[in-house]
């Protein structure tokens, strides 16, 4: 195992512990004094190991003693974990019990032992690293393999990068007069370097001088400053710092016609941000292009046009198998029949990640091409890409993204830090987002608003977590088929297998996850479990396991068939999240309210069967007082018409107006007279984001027009189900709201004047919203709106869209409009529309092909059948 890596998943435990262990010693002011004594111990103890972790770390340093350092701190850092969990566990089992705590002698003996075990291994290494002869702290092990095709005389071989070549070779000579940077950003792997030395080729005898440098981990501004300097032939001093030779780099450039400079596989932001004062913007069409994996760097230095990004993507479908045989075939590069579907098989891990596509490649071409041969290699491929394995070079390219992370986000499980103005879920996101940006994580689906419904690692990438992560026992993960590989030391475990029980005891599971298996099992040997989600499995009944689980923060038993929650459910203290989506669950017991903690409640269902789609959604019955659980930010979806004696479910809806910290709210069955005590409560929600509100009946007006004083100007995503008398003039405030959906509205009042000038709007939707006959969209309204669906406007006949008019469409959705007859004028306007889609609609869709030539996609749907129209 890499020890770098290893020293990054130990020091982020450490982190992880001592952020624990403030926490513990915060919330226990009584502690006894011994206990006192031996966690201020154990937290100096542990930052002086965090500091050393952080320096060795850095070093490329194949030690075996750093090694097995490192991973006897992880196993203390676990086991003392373990220990302040217990003496949590004890002081719950004691107050269910009305018991007075336990002895916890021993676990005291035991924390002080640990520490004075980590102490003497910890002055050992720091006695035997003095004598290690340290390397450069970033020396680049994967250079090799990142810069091979450039020198190996083939680069005429490339394939599939036709396209972004052309792009960035135009870009490169296009006459602007000023000074453009361009950074390629991309994971690692994906032929970054590859591209960018292509264009280079291309361009650079346009240039009058022309430097490439090779930026990475270890260069510093100074030494890449000297670097340029020296490629332009000016004189260095020792005497030289970065001021200086950042003047005679400019002195340099003035005197070229125009220049070309290539820094390939920056990481830093801070060198950039150094180097760009260095680069003159003399007006004669000079070009910087810049290669990163971390695209979060060139994000945040993306200011004015004369600077942008190019994503790179992976290798298309049609290029993947051509450049695989060309590599594994060397001779004819055609691939035997007989190898076709095993080498498909192979090529889907690839993922078109053409690191993986050549390195797999290049291997088999040493191999006799058998279907055992490969067969072999396919069932191994985790194996192979280990530190001795023959594809080791590719995790040595991998893996250097994971290096660089910051602690925070190897070990974010269970604690993240909230800041002030925060909510945990904020800081969880950026966290996320930052992954994104760094190309570790890909966004497999994107929502309205940009954000990611989904997300997931390369498959080579997932091979090699896995890997780390079973050797470093971060986490056990069960498929079907492989091994059953417990140890009594897991902890974290993710089934994805049949019929899977635990027989044995795992104490030190803190994470439990299963999808949609068929039948499972736990018990409470289960403890110290943090979370539980078994989503989808086929449960009749809430198990009853579940309320001794004691130190449980998060459950989820969506997909299943529960019908009902155990009062005893009160004993899980901690629990934030209660996720109870498509249950059978219509009632929530008064005992969820001792839950104080309890920050996401989501407890409703999608009623495929409905007779009536306006009752698709089913909510649940909240218990009185459900104000009392003040720390919510999630309230989905609580039905507001239990009838009850005085009037319970208005006083409900009124005391909804303690739980200010909401960020997300569904309301179902709210009566017309209830509509103005909804208004006052929501309008002391200054946090809420969502909003979700739905009439009784589809006859049943909603009222609310009583809110006030812009009192919701955080909201993003507004859902109104039921008739508006009047539309509330409060939404033509909203300036930070993206998607709007109105459905059975029947508004006399066109609703478009109020809502076109919605600055941030991405998302409309009118289902049934509009008894008008006349929709008019003027110019220069709608700035951002990239989706439009109209649906249900039975009176509607005419669509006029200015020219000038929802500049930023991108979909425009029509169905069961009957007496819309034609083609909304002015949709030629519409320059950036990419797909209509139609819903039985009169016209047929070859009717409106020639009106609409502009449009790559239309689909028609009419009674069921669909029929899809895209352009040659």
């Amino acid at each position: 195992m890499n020890p770098e890596i290893v020293g990054g998943i130990a020091g982020s435990a450490v982190s992880y512990l001592l952020l624990k262990l403030d926490a513990f010693a915060t919330r226990e002011l009584n502690l006894q004094a011994n206990i006192n004594r031996a966690l201020h111990n154990l937290g100096i103890e542990l930052r002086s190991i965090k500091a050393l972790l952080r320096n060795a770390a850095s070093r490329n340093d194949p030690d075996h003693q750093f090694t097995g350092w490192i991973q006897e701190v992880r196993v203390q850092a676990y086991a003392i974990e373990d220990v302040l969990d217990l003496f949590m566990l004890h002081q719950e089992t004691a107050w269910r019990r009305f018991k007075s705590r336990h002895p916890i002698d021993n676990l005291i003996k035991d924390i002080e032992g640990r520490l004075e075990r980590i102490h003497n291994t910890r002055e050992r290494y720091t006695t035997a690293s003095v004598t290690v002869t340290r390397t450069n702290s970033g020396y680049n092990t994967d250079l090799h393999v990142r810069v091979a095709p450039l020198f190996s005389g083939n680069l005429d071989t490339v394939v599939g990068i036709e396209e972004p070549t052309d792009k960035l070779v135009v870009w490169a000579l296009e006459e602007k007069q000023r000074l453009e940077v361009m950074f390629v950003v991309g994971m690692a792997g994906l032929g970054k370097t590859t591209l960018v030395h292509t264009v280079y080729e291309k361009v650079k005898e346009h240039f009058d001088g022309q430097a490439w440098i090779t930026a990475s981990k270890s260069k510093t501004t100074l030494d890449i400053l000297t670097l340029l300097v020296e490629k332009f032939d000016r004189l260095i001093t020792q005497r030289d710092d970065v001021v200086s030779l950042t003047r005679k780099l400019q002195e340099a450039l003035l005197l070229k016609q125009r220049y070309v400079i290539v820094l390939d596989d920056l990481w830093v932001k801070e060198v950039w941000e150094s180097l760009r004062l260095a680069f003159p913007d003399d007006g004669k069409n000079s070009r910087i292009i810049i290669t990163t994996r971390r695209g979060d760097i060139a994000n945040s230095c993306r200011f004015g046009d004369s600077i942008d990004i190019h994503k790179i993507q992976p290798l298309s479908p049609k290029w993947v198998a051509h450049l695989f045989h060309q590599k594994a075939f060397s001779t004819n590069g055609t691939c035997p029949p007989d190898l076709e579907e095993v080498s498909e098989s192979i090529l889907q891990k690839c993922d078109g990640l053409p690191l993986g596509i050549i390195e797999i490649g290049i291997f088999l071409s040493f191999k006799s091409p058998t279907k055992y041969q490969w067969k072999k290699l396919h069932d191994s491929l985790e194996s192979e890409l280990r530190s001795n394995g023959g594809l080791s070079d590719i995790v040595k390219v991998l893996s250097s993204s994971y290096k660089d992370l910051p602690y925070h986000l190897i070990y974010s499980e269970g604690f993240v830090i909230e800041e002030i103005g925060r909510t945990l879920e904020e800081v969880r996101e950026e966290y996320l987002r930052e992954l994104i940006d760094r190309n570790l994580i890909k966004a497999n689906e994107l929502d309205f608003d940009g954000l990611p419904k989904s997300v997931g690692v390369h498959s080579l990438v997932l091979k090699m977590i896995l890997s780390i992560t079973h050797e470093e026992n971060f986490c056990t993960v069960c498929t079907e088929g492989a091994p059953r590989n417990l140890t009594p030391n897991t902890r974290r475990l993710s089934i994805q297998k049949q019929d899977f029980e635990v027989s044995q005891p795992l104490p030190h599971v803190r994470s439990f996850f299963s999808f949609g298996i068929a039948k499972i099992k736990i018990d409470s040997n289960f403890k110290l479990l943090n979370v539980l989600d078994i989503q989808g499995t086929p449960l009749e009944e809430f198990p009853s396991v579940i309320t001794d689980l004691l130190l449980l923060r998060y459950l989820s038993l969506r997909n299943t068939n529960i019908k009902r929650i155990p009062r005893s459910l009160s004993d899980l203290h901690f629990l934030e999240t209660l996720d109870l989506k498509q249950t059978l669950v219509t009632k929530v017991p008064k005992a969820v309210l001792q839950l104080e903690k309890l920050c996401h409640l989501l407890v409703y269902r999608y009623n495929m069967e409905s007779a009536l789609p306006f009752d698709i959604v089913q909510g649940f019955k909240a218990p009185k007082r459900i104000n009392e659980l003040k720390n919510l930010q999630t309230l989905s979806f609580v039905k507001a018409s239990v009838q009850r004696k005085m009037s319970w479910h208005l006083r409900m809806i009124q005391g909804l107006d303690n739980l200010t910290q909401l960020r997300k709210l569904g309301v179902v069955e709210l009566a017309k007279e209830d509509g103005v005590s909804l208004c006052h409560s929501i309008g002391k929600m200054p946090n809420l984001r969502s909003l979700s509100v739905a009439s009784l009946r589809m006859d049943v007006p909603l009222e609310l027009d009583a809110m006030t004083n812009n009192p919701l100007a955080l909201l993003q995503r507004l859902y109104l189900k039921g008739p508006l008398q009047k539309f509330p003039t409060w939404i033509s405030s909203l300036s930070d709201m993206m998607r709007i959906r109105l459905k059975w509205s029947s508004l006399a009042e066109n609703p478009i004047p109020t809502l076109q000038n919605l600055p941030h709007l991405v998302e409309l939707q009118l289902l049934h919203a509009y008894i008008g006959t006349q929709l008019k969209f003027q110019s220069r309204k709608f700035p951002q709106l990239k989706i439009l669906d109209l649906q249900q406007l039975e009176q509607l006949s005419s669509i006029v869209m200015e020219e000038g008019s929802l500049p930023c469409l991108q979909k425009l959705i029509i169905g069961q409009c009957s007496n819309l007859v034609d083609v909304p004028r002015g949709i030629d306007n519409l320059i950036h529309l990419q797909m209509l889609v139609l819903y039985d609609m009169p016209q047929n869709a070859d009717q409106l092909r020639p009106l609409v030539h502009h449009i790559s996609c239309i689909h028609s749907h009419k009674q069921g059948q669909l029929e899809v129209f895209e352009e040659d």
